[in-house]
């Protein structure tokens, strides 16, 4: 068989195999006269061993060793500095490119979640948002997204005596926009459940985005996983005035793309996750809470309540309790499932819209 390599993306003249899913892995292995066997024999070592040296692969032939070294690499981001939160939850900062990202880790009674990133900055640019405040610096490829999984697991699997995977929930929230990176996106996430690889349930799994219709339409065609939609305002006149891709995508048009993801998902609770951020006097009024549950009537949903996290230099300020509570009764009485976030590692800066990549 004839070794074309140019199909796959390289680093350095070399591939990065934590870009590929099974079948992928599969191809590869064929495209450079191997057996398709070895495929399991290095998702193995990569997902089970986090095992970046083929040295240390003894169940390989010294000759695949030898051939592996000279074309392949598996590479994930370097973590260059880690800062724990009074609360337990950890931020690293991730380089990439010799640009910086940022990875957080939650750690929770029953379950634990890892919150990914996958752009450098966001070019959406909400006001309210302080990762939208940095200058867009491009997409992440599959393997930074993937890689980000893989060194946490690394990290904590090395920390953890019992050897069990802590890791039970992957969220999309970090920083960027996931749907105007929707190649990668998709393909990092048929790695995170595919059986050889990570082998998360596809119900432990949530995209958030700020509601990038064509994509939004494209990704329910492509992977099945829980969805959360950015919405942060009942109206498009507010949304216009703190998220401007509301000027291209209105809210309307928005929540019929959301009922289209929902009818063709077969994921358990069949709901949207609605992230609605608590800005002081400007979308915490008791009209405001009428005028969301009106527009989400037909949708199923969770609504999740988010205290305004500070940065510097914003002229927000965050709802106080009466009002955030104020406003989760009225939803309540309406029927539906409201929380109001606990924020975590707000001490260190790693709560939801707090991610810059960079630490002060």
């Amino acid at each position: 068989m004839t070794n074309n390599l140019s199909q796959f993306n390289t680093i350095n003249n070399k591939i990065n195999l934590l870009s590929f899913n099974y079948v992928q892995m599969c191809n590869f292995f064929l495209s450079i006269g191997e057996k398709k066997y070895c495929a399991d024999q290095i998702m193995y070592w990569i997902y089970q061993k986090y095992c970046n040296d083929f040295n240390k692969m003894t169940n390989l032939s010294i000759l695949l060793r030898n051939k592996l070294n000279n074309i392949c690499i598996i590479s994930a981001p370097k973590f260059i500095e880690e800062v724990k939160s009074i609360d337990g939850t950890i931020k690293w900062k991730v380089i990439v490119n010799k640009n910086f990202i940022e990875t957080v880790f939650i750690p929770e009674r029953n379950r634990s979640t890892l919150c990914i990133s996958s752009q450098i900055g966001c070019p959406l640019k909400c006001t309210f948002c302080a990762t939208g405040q940095q200058k867009f610096k491009g997409n992440l490829n599959v393997e930074h997204i993937i890689g980000q999984i893989w060194t946490v697991c690394k990290i904590l699997n090395y920390n953890n005596v019992s050897k069990i995977r802590p890791i039970t929930n992957i969220v999309m929230m970090g920083m960027g926009e996931p749907l105007l990176n929707l190649k990668n996106v998709i393909n990092a996430l048929e790695i995170m459940v595919d059986n050889f690889c990570f082998n998360f349930s596809k119900h432990k799994i949530t995209l958030s985005t700020s509601g990038i219709i064509p994509a939004l339409d494209k990704l329910k065609n492509s992977i099945d996983v829980n969805l959360a939609i950015s919405l942060h305002a009942p109206n498009n006149f507010i949304r216009n005035q703190l998220m401007s891709i509301n000027k291209k995508y209105n809210i309307q048009n928005l929540l019929c793309a959301v009922k289209r993801y929902l009818k063709k998902s077969k994921i358990k609770q069949k709901r949207v996750t609605i992230e609605y951020v608590m800005l002081d006097h400007i979308n915490d009024e008791i009209c405001h809470a009428e005028e969301l549950a009106s527009i989400l009537k037909d949708i199923p949903s969770k609504i999740n309540l988010i205290p305004w996290n500070i940065f510097p230099n914003s002229k927000y300020k965050t709802s106080n309790m009466i009002r955030i509570k104020r406003f989760s009764d009225i939803l309540i009485n309406k029927g539906f499932l409201t929380i109001i976030r606990k924020n975590r590692g707000i001490d260190i800066n790693a709560a939801c819209g707090q991610l810059v990549g960079r630490f002060v």
